[in-house]
C-alpha cells in the first residue's frame, strides 16, 4: 500500500493599498480624465462650432473640374498671304447634370420641383440653339453625371448667341454648363500643293510636307481651365491661357502652283505616266515657287478611299489587304521631287560640259566629230544620230552622248566625281520638307569603271532627285551661285508680327560668271535649233535641255523624259523642271510633251510675274 504525500502551497499574504499608493492612482485616472475631456471638448467644438469653416476649407482644396484649352496651329500662307492651312473653331455644349439639377424641393403632393438653375439652363438652351425640351431632358436624365455632351461640332455663328448669354449677368451665375472648344485644320484648296503642304492626324501631328518638318513651331500648348469651390463653396476658376502655334509664309506662290497644276493635268487627262511631277524655282535665292506630282489627294480627307479610287480599280481595292492599302495611301503622300531618285538622262550634259569648261580642260570653241557612238570595254555605247563634227555648243543643243564621252574620257572620273559632289549630286540639298533622297548611294565613286564613266556623262548609271538637279541647275544659269533650296521665307508669331526672316542661303560656288554665260547660250540654241524647238515663244526667250533615260532593266523600253527650262535667257527669273516616267499613250521618248508642259508653264508664270515681254523690251529699245 503506497502513501501519496501531500503537496504544501504556499500561500503569498494579500498586500494591502497604503494610503501613498491610492493617492497615486486616483492622480493617475484624474489626469487621465482631464485628457479625454479636453479631446471630447475639441471635437465637439470642430465638429459642431466651427463645421461649416472647415467644410468649406476642404472644399476650397478640392478641384471640381480639370479642362483643356486648345490652342491654334499656326497657318501656312503662300508668298503672297494667301492661306493654304487653317484652322476652323468648332464648339461643344457640356452640361453637368449633378449641377444643374443640384437638389431639388418637393410640392404638397411629393413632385420634384425643377431648381431655378436647371429651369433658366433649359430656356437658354432652347432659346438659342433651338434644342428641343425633351433632347436636353435625355442630356439630364443621369442625374449623378458631371460630363455629357449635348451638341458637337457647333461653328461661332452658331454658338455665339449663347456664348454671349453665358457671358451676361444672368448667365454668369448658372452652374453646370459650359463650352468645350475645338479647332479642326482647314485647307481650302483641298488638292492643291498637297504635297509640299502635307497634312495633320490625331489633331497635332504633321505628316509629310510643311505640316511635318514644321510641326514643332506649327504646335502651340494647351491651356487649362480649373474649376473648385472657394471658401465661401461659391464656384470659381482660374485658367492657363493656351499658347497658339507659329505661322509659316512659304515661298509658294499659290498663283503659280494652279498654273503648273493645270498643265500638269491636262498632260494626264490626254497622255497620262506613271507619275509625272513639276518644279518651279527662283534661280536667284532658292526658292521653290511651286511643286506638283499627278498622283494628288484632298488634304481635308487624306485616308479617305476616294483617293485610291483615282489611281485604283474598284475591283482591285477590293482585293487589297490592310497593309497593301496602307502601302497604296503611301505611295500617294510620297513627294516625288523631293523623295524619289531615278536617272536624269540628258539632263545632266550641261554639268558635264561644265565641269570641261571649269576644269579648263574645254576653252569654248573645241569641236567634236560624232559617228554615231563609242565603244568601251568592248561594249558599243551609241548616239541618237550620228551628228558628224559639231561645235561644243551644238553637243548641248543636240544632245550628243558620243560627245560627251569622249569629254568625260579626257577629264577622268576623279574630275568627274569631283565636280558632281560640287554640284551636289549624291548629297542631300537640305530643302525644308520631310523624307528627302540623298542618292549617295546610287552615285559612283571616284574610281568608277571605264563604263560607267562613259555612260554618266550624258546621265545614266547613276541617279539623283529632282530637286538635286534643279538646285544645281539655277546655279548654272545664275552666275555660278548655289543657294539651298527652301520652303518657308517667314515664321509670324501668333499675333501676325514677323519672328524670324529666312533669307536665301549661298552654300558655294559652283562655276564662273563666263561658264554660266556660255552655258545659257548653249541652252539657248537647244531651243532655237535642237532638240527643243517646241519651247519657243514670241513673249519670252526660253533657254533648257531635254533629257531621255531608258530606265532599268535595259531592253524594256521604258523611258522617262524630262526638260528643264529658264527664261528669260538672258537674266532668268524661273527655271521649271518637268519629269515624266513611261507615258501611256504614244512613244515613251517623246521629250516634246515635257517641253511643253515646261513651255506653257513659263508663259503663263511669266505673264502673271509681270516679266517684260520682248515686245516691250523692243519698245523700250527703240524709246531710247
Amino acid at each position: 500500500m503506497s502513501i501519496v504525500k501531500k503537496r504544501r502551497v504556499r500561500v503569498k499574504p494579500y498586500r494591502r493599498l497604503t494610503g501613498t499608493m491610492s493617492v497615486r492612482l486616483l492622480g493617475i485616472l484624474g489626469v487621465l480624465l482631464i485628457f479625454l475631456l479636453v479631446i471630447m471638448g475639441k471635437l465637439t467644438y470642430l465638429g459642431i462650432i466651427k463645421k461649416d469653416t472647415y467644410k468649406k476649407q476642404v472644399l476650397a482644396q478640392q478641384r471640381y473640374s480639370n479642362t483643356v484649352i486648345p490652342y491654334k496651329r499656326g497657318s501656312i500662307l503662300d508668298t503672297n498671304g494667301n492661306v493654304m492651312a487653317t484652322n476652323k473653331k468648332f464648339y461643344t455644349v457640356i452640361l453637368e447634370p449633378k449641377n444643374i439639377i443640384g437638389t431639388r424641393s418637393k410640392d404638397e403632393n411629393g413632385n420634384e420641383i425643377k431648381t431655378d438653375n436647371e429651369i433658366k439652363i433649359t430656356a437658354a438652351l432652347k432659346k438659342y440653339l433651338d434644342i428641343s425640351d425633351t433632347e436636353i431632358q435625355d442630356a439630364l436624365s443621369n442625374k449623378d453625371s458631371y460630363y455629357e455632351e449635348l451638341v458637337t461640332g457647333l461653328t461661332e455663328e452658331q454658338i455665339s448667341d449663347l456664348k454671349k448669354y453665358l457671358k451676361g449677368e444672368e448667365g454668369k451665375s448658372l452652374v453646370g454648363i459650359w463650352l468645350d472648344e475645338s479647332y479642326q485644320r482647314i485647307y481650302p484648296n483641298h488638292t492643291l500643293a498637297c504635297h509640299a503642304i502635307g497634312f495633320v492626324s490625331d489633331g497635332d501631328i504633321g505628316v509629310g510636307g510643311l505640316e511635318q518638318y514644321y510641326n514643332s513651331i506649327l504646335k502651340g500648348t494647351e491651356g487649362r481651365r480649373y474649376t473648385y469651390l472657394n471658401e465661401e463653396l461659391e464656384y470659381d476658376s482660374s485658367i492657363e491661357e493656351p499658347v497658339d502655334g507659329k505661322t509659316l509664309v512659304s515661298t509658294l506662290d499659290i498663283n503659280i502652283q494652279r498654273i503648273t497644276e493645270k498643265y500638269l493635268r491636262k498632260f494626264q487627262k490626254n497622255y497620262g505616266s506613271k507619275n509625272a511631277s513639276v518644279l518651279v524655282m527662283n534661280p536667284n535665292n532658292g526658292e521653290v515657287l511651286g511643286m506638283a506630282n499627278s498622283k494628288t489627294y484632298d488634304l481635308m480627307d487624306p485616308m479617305s478611299e476616294k483617293n485610291l479610287k483615282k489611281y485604283y480599280k474598284a475591283s482591285k481595292l477590293a482585293k487589297m489587304t490592310k497593309q497593301q492599302k496602307s502601302d497604296a495611301y503611301s505611295s500617294i503622300w510620297s513627294n516625288y521631287t523631293v523623295s524619289t531618285t531615278y536617272e536624269p538622262g540628258s539632263t545632266f550634259k550641261p554639268f558635264t560640259v561644265a565641269t570641261g569648261l571649269e576644269t579648263g580642260l574645254l576653252k569654248g570653241n573645241e569641236y567634236f566629230t560624232c559617228d554615231g557612238g563609242q565603244t568601251v570595254d568592248g561594249t558599243h555605247i551609241g548616239c541618237s544620230h550620228v551628228h558628224g563634227t559639231i561645235p561644243l555648243s551644238d553637243t548641248i543643243a543636240l544632245s550628243c552622248n558620243d560627245s560627251m564621252m569622249q569629254m568625260a574620257a579626257k577629264m577622268g572620273s576623279k574630275t568627274f566625281v569631283k565636280y558632281q559632289k560640287i554640284f551636289g549630286f549624291g548629297s542631300s540639298t537640305g530643302i525644308d520638307l520631310p523624307g528627302e533622297a540623298s542618292a549617295s548611294n546610287v552615285l559612283h565613286g571616284e574610281d568608277m569603271a571605264d563604263m560607267d564613266l562613259a555612260t554618266s556623262s550624258f546621265g545614266q548609271s547613276f541617279q539623283c532627285t529632282m530637286i538635286q538637279l534643279a538646285s544645281a541647275f539655277c546655279s548654272l544659269v545664275n552666275g555660278g551661285y548655289y543657294y539651298q533650296p527652301h520652303m518657308v521665307k517667314q515664321i509670324l508669331d501668333s499675333e501676325g508680327n514677323v519672328e524670324k526672316n529666312i533669307e536665301k542661303t549661298l552654300v558655294k560656288k559652283t562655276v564662273s560668271q563666263e561658264t554660266s554665260e556660255k552655258l545659257k547660250s548653249y541652252m539657248r540654241d537647244t531651243v532655237l535649233k535642237g532638240t527643243a524647238k517646241v519651247a519657243q515663244i514670241d513673249e519670252y526667250n526660253i533657254g533648257g535641255k531635254t533629257g531621255t533615260a531608258e530606265k532599268y532593266p535595259r531592253g524594256t523600253d521604258k523611258r522617262l523624259v524630262s526638260f528643264i527650262g529658264f527664261a528669260p535667257d538672258d537674266n532668268p527669273e524661273l527655271v521649271v523642271y518637268v519629269t515624266i516616267d513611261e507615258i501611256q499613250k504614244g512613244s515613251q521618248s517623246n521629250t516634246k510633251l515635257a517641253v511643253e508642259m515646261t513651255r506653257d508653264i513659263l508663259k503663263d508664270s511669266l505673264k502673271y510675274m509681270d516679266v517684260e515681254t520682248n515686245n516691250e523690251k523692243e519698245t523700250d529699245q527703240e524709246k531710247n
